[in-house]
């Protein structure tokens, strides 16, 4: 049998003699009465963009989801495997989210492959190659945008894909009706890896914008 990674074990071991005596109050607090949160963001697998990180988020303040490209497929109640969908029924109906963020970021490998621009692409498989044809109609768009180098291409797509899934997201009948009663609100993001820096999505507008130094300095304050 294979050991447990050691990287892990000294992790687990800062874990329990840093973090958790200052949290652990929280902890047993969760542990007794179940989480609560009101954000739930889905967000891509890759390891550069993790939303606790980012967000510097305590234990039970954040419900994440995470999947190749940041993506949510449309409503499709075949009887078949929908993990996404599942945890987003779960957290609309039975944690009461009341908002839902979209996080692309830069660099993303789906949203390479997607444009086959990937030096090293990810493999079709048995299931990457279907998942990512979610992209065929933000790729279709990005498309209309003629001129464009590589990196500002992939740049387009990471976010046309916010804005496709925040669609998505409203082909969900208990997503749609409560967002349509102002029970919940549908946010689009992008990070930055390079820079750490923290994009948001104008939906009316289909502008984005970076939450600056001052902004945030204002809203500490």
């Amino acid at each position: 049998m294979a050991m447990f990674p050691e990287r892990l074990l000294r992790g687990y071991e800062s874990f329990r003699t840093g973090r958790y005596p200052s949290e652990n109050e929280r902890y047993r607090h969760l542990a007794e009465t179940g989480q609560r949160p009101e954000t739930m963001i889905i967000a891509c697998c890759d390891s550069r963009a993790a939303p606790e990180v980012i967000f510097d988020a305590p234990p039970g303040e954040l419900f994440v989801v995470r999947n190749v490209a940041n993506l949510v497929p449309p409503y499709t109640p075949d009887g078949e495997y929908h993990g996404t969908s599942a945890a987003l029924e779960f957290a609309v109906m039975g944690l009461r989210i009341r908002n839902i963020v979209v996080m692309g970021h830069g660099r993303c490998g789906g949203i390479a492959a997607a444009l086959r621009e990937d030096p090293e692409p990810l493999s079709p498989g048995d299931f990457i190659g279907k998942w990512i044809s979610l992209l065929e109609a933000p790729v279709a768009e990005c498309a209309c945008h003629t001129g464009l180098a590589p990196e500002e291409r992939r740049l387009l797509l990471e976010r046309i894909s916010v804005a496709h899934s925040l669609r998505n997201l409203r082909t969900f009948p208990c997503v749609r009706t409560l967002e349509e009663r102002g029970k919940i609100a549908l946010h689009g993001a992008w990070f930055d890896i390079s820079l750490g820096e923290l994009h948001v999505y104008d939906e009316a507008g289909d502008s984005w914008s970076a939450l600056d130094e001052t902004r945030l300095h204002t809203d500490a304050a």
